[in-house]
């Protein structure tokens, strides 16, 4: 059996609605600022009008060119803009790869894929009545198609796989990352997520689960209000997160700065019930990153949650972390930052991922935007409703549980700096 090997974070990429500057993107959490605004389309037979989350400031062009852009889905765009951004944070270079990358991989997230991409062709057959689509159709909305091109415009030769796992999607990636680099079958990994879901199609299914959060153009940008009494749902978004893991000797040997320590994973299956999570499942999600990761129930400081403001799975939540938790939990600060960046499915994990590592580096806790009175099903751990600074974190959990009953947790230390 290898010898377990310690996996540091030294890089990381973002492509939010903040855009793409990590402290800025922190420090707006931090403020509670929401960048949730309204999504309006003038399609028929019904224009869509929902609260949304964009990327206004991504210039795809400007980041990869007219050539390669062209040869992307918005959600691949998005993944490989955030690569790039990763992959230069931990001081790599794009361009003629080393032999030695051969055995590094990508392991990548998403729950859609090139939905964008499809609807264009749907549209374009259905709609317009042409008799083809774009050539480019297939390689434009295969799911794989954004660890497709990280790898080959960063020359990583090793493991490339796509984990689409509904919203638990790439902290499963991150996950199985964290796993290839701690046993030694790969040194380097280059992980996360990206989504845009914003097609016709997709949110009017979202719609019909009656899932997303109502609003008007005025009230958007407090729209998605997680454990509040008041919550009416998820609120969907865009964007693309990555995270490069590495063996912490390889990192230390080349002089990486390292912002955290990934120290354990855990995914179950509630194997219940489509779209209703339990606490059960989720408990031993919890349950199982923090033995992986040897860590003792005292010693976590921060749980950034899934908490999607929806009714059922705010309260479940809630009741895991009692759980596991168990008389720790009223003293446990407990934040759902999506009620600030909203939902990107696929690519929320990771974008909670880099936001639990920034809050471990920087001491510091964002909040649950918009909570102002607790859902009391919601009650018994200690809700973040303003930022909290100069604190002892010493570990952290991101949570993610998906439809389908797929429950993934990461484990995070901090290190001296």
């Amino acid at each position: 059996m290898n010898q377990r090997r310690r996996v540091a974070v030294t890089g990381l990429g973002l492509i939010s609605p903040f855009g793409g500057d990590l402290n800025d993107f922190f420090r707006r959490l931090l403020a509670g600022e929401s960048a949730v605004s309204f999504l309006r389309t003038d399609d028929v037979p019904r224009p869509l009008a929902v609260p949304f989350v964009h990327c206004p400031f991504f210039d795809a062009e400007a980041t990869l060119g007219r050539p390669l852009m062209g040869m992307m889905d918005r959600f691949t765009q998005l993944g490989t803009a955030a690569a790039f951004s990763a992959w230069e944070d931990a001081g790599f270079t794009r361009g003629q790869p080393p032999k030695e990358r051969e055995n590094w991989g990508v392991s990548w997230g998403t729950a859609l894929g090139g939905v964008l991409a499809y609807e264009k062709g749907y549209r374009e057959l259905w709609q317009n009545g042409r008799p083809r689509v774009a050539p480019l159709s297939v390689i434009l909305g295969m799911n794989n198609a954004a660890n497709a091109h990280i790898s080959i415009q960063l020359g990583l030769g090793g493991v490339s796989m796509t984990h689409t796992v509904a919203c638990a999607s790439s902290s499963i990636a991150i996950g199985e990352a964290f796993r290839r680099v701690r046993s030694g079958e790969a040194p380097v990994m280059l992980t996360g997520g990206s989504e845009s879901p914003q097609a016709y199609g997709v949110v009017r299914a979202w719609e019909a689960l009656r899932i997303l959060a109502s609003g008007d153009e005025l009230s958007a940008p407090h729209a998605c209000r997680p454990f509040s009494t008041d919550r009416s749902g998820l609120v969907l978004g865009e964007g693309g997160a990555a995270l490069v893991l590495e063996d912490w000797a390889h990192a230390q040997a080349r002089g990486a700065k390292i912002y955290a320590e990934i120290v354990g994973y855990g995914a179950t299956s509630d194997h219940s019930h489509l779209v209703r999570p339990e606490a059960d499942g989720q408990r031993r999600a919890m349950q199982t990153a923090l033995a992986d990761g040897g860590l003792s129930i005292d010693e976590i400081d921060y749980v950034n949650a899934h908490g999607t403001a929806t009714p059922e799975g705010d309260s479940v939540e809630v009741a895991a972390l009692i759980e596991v938790f168990g008389a720790l939990a009223s003293r446990l600060p407990v934040s759902a930052t999506k009620s600030m960046h909203g939902h990107q499915l696929g690519a929320a994990g990771a974008i909670e991922a880099i936001i639990t590592v920034l809050s471990l580096q920087q001491q510091a806790i964002p909040p649950t935007a918009h909570l102002q009175e607790v859902e009391p099903a919601c009650l018994g751990v200690d809700h973040v409703t303003s930022a909290r600074r100069g604190l002892p974190l010493r570990a952290a959990l991101s949570n993610s549980f998906a439809f389908g009953g797929s429950n993934a947790v990461l484990a995070f230390r901090a290190v001296a700096h």
